[in-house]
């Protein structure tokens, strides 16, 4: 029987698909853009136009990198501030030309360095927080891997909220939170429990909508994990579509406003 730390060591298994396996799987024509047009193109987050389909979507992600050199240009997927400023000026520019929105979360967390808190982190995830919860074109979350805390928040704002049946998605770590409960990290299987961050356990508890099966791992057979993600992606699309913005809106704003978020804003 699988625990939950099992979805812990999967979710960070180093041949998992990472978000441009994704990008190049499910969509096509993927022009990525760049820069937050104030400091930097930080490339933990990458987005860009592409067809779902053969419709025009608005995709972002963050993207870890497979070898060390990879890793290193895309700083293991963890963004600056000027990575959510990218999100956000992405976000907006689907919400002006009326492009659908897919985020894919897959980030240990938001960068904690001492420049990326002097240039605005937590504003930035606030503010890009506030921009997902009121844009008024759909938005469709998935999370593929490790969705860490408000680097994660920061694009895990959505109508629909997907979660792959290995992912992880969590306010913290559970080494985080075994150091600071037992104050080591080697309880992390334990806080992994208690914490329930696992898919199956979040969509229990209401917080996610669907779970993507994976079988034995997408690191292990991700064709017909894609294909599976593909299918749903494509009828929450049609569903959501086909709603009033307005109306769509709104019943994000009230989904989140369940969970007890603070954060959240009304529609404007």
């Amino acid at each position: 029987m699988s625990t939950v730390w099992d979805s812990v060591q999967l979710a960070r298994h180093a041949k998992r698909p990472l978000f441009m396996d994704y990008v190049n799987k499910l969509f096509t024509e993927f022009d990525l853009l760049h820069g937050d047009r104030a400091y930097a193109d930080d490339k933990a987050i990458m987005g860009g136009l592409a067809r779902f389909n053969g419709k025009p979507v608005m995709v972002v992600g963050q993207h870890r990198g497979r070898s060390t050199r990879e890793r290193i240009e895309h700083n293991f997927g963890m963004a600056n501030p000027e990575g959510y400023r990218k999100i956000i000026r992405l976000a907006k520019m689907a919400e002006r030309f009326d492009i659908p929105v897919m985020t894919f979360v897959d980030t240990q967390g938001a960068y904690p360095g001492v420049g990326a808190e002097e240039r605005g982190q937590a504003q930035a995830i606030a503010e890009s927080i506030a921009v997902f919860s009121s844009l008024k074109v759909p938005v469709i979350v998935t999370v593929i891997g490790e969705g860490g805390s408000g680097g994660a928040l920061a694009i895990g704002v959505g109508d629909k909220i997907n979660m792959l049946q290995n992912s992880i998605y969590s306010v913290i770590s559970p080494e985080g939170c075994a150091s600071i409960l037992w104050k080591t990290a080697e309880k992390a299987p334990d806080a992994s429990e208690a914490l329930k961050l696992n898919a199956v356990n979040l969509h229990d508890l209401g917080l996610i909508d669907e779970v993507i099966e994976e079988g034995e791992g997408a690191h292990v057979h991700p064709q017909p994990v894609m294909d599976d993600l593909k299918a749903l992606l494509a009828k929450q699309l049609d569903e959501l579509v086909d709603m009033d913005a307005d109306a769509r809106c709104e019943l994000r704003y009230q989904k989140f406003k369940a969970f007890n978020s603070e954060v959240m804003l009304p529609c404007a």
